[in-house]
């Protein structure tokens, strides 16, 4: 009996602490979603009523979450997925501009223009938080306001030029990383000159493109929506996916919030031929994978030759992520030698699928090192499991993290466009040896060494930003003007203040000079008298 009274009393307890939350999430990105996903479902899981609009429903989703769904298969078949070519280059950052900009601006269309997003905001629901993606728009601080609900901010990746200001954060290009460009915090001066440009080119697009017309497009529903950047000003934390023990340490305000690795739980078991692979590999397996954007379709033959030829030099076992556009009798694979084509059919070597566990993987201790592009995603994962990396970034913050991966020592960075097989196989060697094998062991072992974990850290916040959503705690830096924040005023008035001693000083010295002239003139005139 006292046990039941117990624990209807914790049961109570837990569900007057229940919070309603909205999550806005109109990005189209399912490499996003997947991550954010993992803290929507615990939210649920731990009695928090939970609606969420996005591209991806949940087809099998846990008891108090709700799905308003954006999804349009015409749209989203066309989405990013599978479509990016691996290289670098200027103009593939220069696109990214454009895509960034131009998809902020339709993702913010589809979403006012869905019927059922248009009655939940008319219905004026309560809401105690929205929760949302500090990417490409701001178009869902708009329906925030309309709901009268305190703001949340998420990111999956490092910080977008834009954010830095709004948050009061320090964006000083000869210490502070770049989304899109390499160079993490040491950039040489050719760096910091491109991160000058760049950073006033993303942010140009940003604002003329998705900010206004984001700001337009809610004039078209809500004739009553302030300035964006206002509301973007106004947000109450940012959970950011980041982890100083992989970015470094960096002078964030008390309402941006590490949470890196939260979304990353225990692997499951490997099952049928995944399992018999990785369990055969007498020398360990090395997974390799560019994500969910990247085609190998679109790789030149160069780089899967080289790639292949490091396979056939290891002794390791390789799991190797392909894109559903791939096939070998296509674009490159159907220009591969004989040779090579053999190894990709030889199975003892080589596992190859278009969807893997990448957690279970990268999960099972007979795992030694992760290829990878650099996704801030993939990358928390297998720092999580200490697997070293290789990172090859090819776009977005790809190139940032891959500068934190070899700064932080969790493994390499291998530029993509001069890969060769001498360079790839030198830089698995290296990750491959026992004591840097060892080294990023320690370092993982550091990454988990928090007072709470990333999952309960997010999850606190969230509910904080619930219970005290009428307060505010955002920095001073954020609003204080330009010319203060750079010391523009003061400088102009010690600048003043110098002149003026210079000239009366100036002035001083020069009626004392003419004043000693006339003295000895004085004095021979007295003389002739």
């Amino acid at each position: 009996m006292r046990y039941h009274f117990l624990t209807t009393l914790c049961l109570l307890a837990y569900t007057t602490n229940a919070i309603k939350i909205l999550g806005v999430f109109p990005y189209d990105g399912k490499s996003h979603f997947i991550v954010i996903k993992v803290l929507l479902e615990e939210l649920a899981r731990r009695g928090h009523d939970v609606t969420v609009i996005s591209h991806f429903p949940d087809d099998n989703p846990p008891k108090n979450y709700h799905d308003v769904s954006l999804f349009i298969p015409k749209k989203n078949n066309d989405s990013v997925e599978d479509a990016v070519k691996i290289e670098r280059s200027y103009f593939g950052v220069f696109e990214v501009g454009v895509y960034l900009a131009l998809s902020g601006k339709n993702d913010c269309e589809v979403m006012l223009a869905n019927k059922d997003v248009q009655k939940l905001v008319n219905r004026k629901d309560k809401y105690d938080l929205v929760l949302t993606e500090q990417f490409n728009s701001d178009c869902s601080l708009g329906i925030a306001y309309k709901l009268g609900a305190p703001v949340v901010g998420i990111t999956t990746h490092v910080l977008m030029p834009w954010h830095y200001k709004r948050l009061g954060i320090p964006n000083n290009p000869s210490y502070v990383s770049f989304h899109f460009l390499e160079g993490g915090t040491k950039p040489t001066l050719f760096q910091r000159v491109e991160r000058v440009f760049f950073d006033a080119y993303f942010k140009t697009l940003y604002y003329l493109i998705s900010q206004r017309s984001n700001q337009n497009e809610l004039a078209k529903y809500y004739d009553d929506i302030p300035p964006l950047e206002d509301l973007a000003g106004q947000i109450k934390f940012l959970l950011l996916n980041h982890h100083y023990v992989l970015t470094g340490s960096t002078l964030y305000p008390a309402n941006v919030v590490e949470i890196g690795g939260f979304h990353v739980g225990k692997p499951n078991p490997l099952s049928g031929e995944l399992k018999n692979f990785v369990e055969q590999a007498e020398h360990g397996v090395i997974f390799l994978s560019f994500g969910t954007t990247v085609s190998l379709s679109l790789t030149s033959v160069e780089k899967i030759q080289a790639i292949l030829d490091t396979i056939e030099e290891l002794p390791q076992r390789f799991i190797w992520r392909w894109d559903k556009k791939t096939t070998l009798d296509k674009k490159p694979f159907n220009q591969l030698s004989q040779k090579h084509l053999d190894l990709l059919a030889n199975k003892k070597k080589i596992y190859i699928g278009n969807w893997l566990p990448q957690v279970d993987i990268l999960g099972h201790p007979k795992v030694l090192a992760f290829i990878s592009h650099g996704g801030m995603g993939g990358t928390t994962e297998a720092i999580h499991f200490a697997v070293p990396i290789v990172a090859m970034p090819i776009t977005g913050d790809q190139p940032a993290n891959a500068a934190a991966i070899e700064e932080s020592g969790f493994g390499v960075h291998q530029p993509i466009n001069s890969l060769t097989k001498e360079d790839l196989v030198a830089s698995l060697k290296k990750v491959l040896n026992p004591k840097f094998r060892e080294q990023v062991k320690l370092r993982s072992k550091a990454w988990h060494d928090r007072p709470v974990s990333p999952m309960n850290s997010a999850v606190y916040w969230i509910e904080y930003a619930a219970r005290n959503g009428n307060f505010t705690f955002r920095t001073p830096a954020a609003t204080v003007p330009l010319y203060q924040y750079l010391y523009l005023d003061t400088m102009a008035v010690y600048a003043v203040f110098f002149t003026a001693v210079f000239l009366l000083f100036k002035s001083f010295c020069c009626a004392s000079s003419r004043k000693e002239t006339k003295k000895p003139m004085n004095n021979k005139k007295k003389k002739q008298n």
